[in-house]
Formats: C-alpha cells, sequence, structure tokens
C-alpha cells in the first residue's frame, strides 16, 4: 500500500519542521504550506489524504481554507492545530467540518495518533485500488492497462486510470458528475461542462467492453451520476 500523503499547513517555520520530521520518520509524504493564500492552492488542487491546519495564517485563516476545502472534498479528513484555547474556535473549526483539532502546545505521539485514528475512520482512500477485477479480465491500473482472459491488452490514460479507480474505490455509489471533477479531477464544475465526465465514461466503457447499451460494470444511475457495480477488493 503506498503511503498516505498529508499537508502541514503552519506559518511557524520551527513547529512546521518538527512536524514534517515527524510524519516523514513515521512513514508518510508530507506537502507543506506556511502562507495561508499556497495553503488554499494546495488544499484544492493537490492529491493527499488529510490536513493538519493551522488556523492562524497570513493571507487566508485556516477557517477559510477548511470552508473551502469542505465544499470541494466533503470527506477530507482535516485535524485543526491551534494556539487559540477558547471554546468557540473549537467549537466553530468542528462545525465547518474539522475532524478533530489539537491545542498548541501538543505532543508530536498525541497528533501522530490522531492522524492515524483519523486516517482508520475516513472514506476517502480511492488512491490504495492498484487492480480492478472485471467480469472479462482485470484492470491493472498501476501499468494502466486492461487484461483480458482471453490474452488481449488495451491501454488506459491517465484520467481514466484516475476515473476507474475513484468509482471502484466506492463501488455501489452513485458518484455525481461534479464530485469526479472536484474530488478526482481537482477541477471546478462550474468552469468546466460536466458532459467531459459523460465523454470519459463512453470511452472507459469501450476500452473496458462494457456494453454501452446493457452496462454491467459502470451503471449510469440517473438524476445522480455513474456507479462501480462490481465488489472489488484489490
Amino acid at each position: 500500500m503506498d503511503a498516505k500523503r498529508i499537508l502541514v499547513v503552519e506559518d511557524d517555520s520551527a513547529i512546521r519542521r518538527g512536524l514534517v520530521d515527524a510524519l516523514q520518520f513515521t512513514g508518510y509524504e508530507v506537502l507543506e504550506a506556511a502562507h495561508g493564500n499556497d495553503a488554499m492552492k494546495q488544499a484544492l488542487r493537490a492529491t493527499f489524504d488529510l490536513m493538519l491546519l493551522d488556523l492562524v495564517l497570513p493571507g487566508h485563516s485556516g477557517f477559510e481554507i477548511l470552508e473551502a476545502a469542505r465544499a470541494a472534498r466533503p470527506t477530507l479528513p482535516v485535524i485543526i492545530l491551534t494556539a487559540r484555547g477558547e471554546e468557540a474556535d473549537r467549537v466553530r473549526g468542528l462545525r465547518l467540518g474539522a475532524d478533530d483539532y489539537v491545542v498548541k502546545p501538543f505532543s508530536v505521539r498525541e497528533l501522530l495518533a490522531r492522524v492515524e485514528a483519523v486516517l482508520r475512520r475516513s472514506p476517502e482512500r480511492p488512491n490504495h485500488v492498484s487492480k480492478v477485477r472485471l467480469p472479462n479480465g482485470v484492470a491493472d491500473l498501476a501499468r494502466c492497462e486492461v487484461r483480458f482472459h482471453n490474452g488481449q491488452r488495451e491501454e488506459l490514460s491517465e484520467r481514466e486510470v484516475e476515473l476507474l479507480r475513484y468509482l471502484a474505490a466506492h463501488a455501489g455509489r452513485a458518484i455525481s458528475r461534479d464530485e469526479i471533477l472536484q474530488r478526482v479531477w481537482r477541477l471546478d464544475p462550474k468552469r468546466l461542462e460536466t458532459r467531459t465526465i459523460d465523454m470519459h465514461i463512453a470511452h472507459l466503457r469501450e476500452k473496458l467492453r462494457d456494453d454501452p447499451e446493457n452496462p454491467k460494470v459502470l451503471l449510469t444511475v440517473r438524476g445522480r451520476g455513474y456507479m462501480f457495480a462490481l465488489a472489488n477488493d484489490s
């Protein structure tokens, strides 16, 4: 399983460096941001599994970043890091969608335990699907290809791999076009025609040899989006 990636948003360089070192030593991949504006961009566009978020930042505040990230990525795990001890700030952060909070000063062991706990209960784990079983073969996402039982192969584009991985990771749930744009490709659905998703689904069905007139793998759920119909444990 690939290492989880964590975005650390903290303007205090000493605290940020300590967090980055501790997380990397534990085996996590780490992104970091010291300014609220940079943090906002990364929160909305970068690929990561959890965000550690300071509230008091230059530029965009932690509350603004949390609100924007939660709107774009509803299940993204977020732990607030704050020196503020006031109950109102903790309550506001939790109401905006934070999963947990840690008041400074805190021990690294406690923080790592909270990170592990939040990641365990988080539903956002699409990047860990490496192979997708199909009725007529298997999609090997690491190799960007579909291998059919008859020995034939079909190459997948990176975007098709991302799409299939996300749908398979959420098998049995209808995924809206907006969610795919926001969560998979980090694009704003207000600025892009969602019919783009329909085109990619059509191409992916063709490559998977999933009959578009009677699909068995990628189903269209009227009024809701698309659903991967098969159980997958790869």
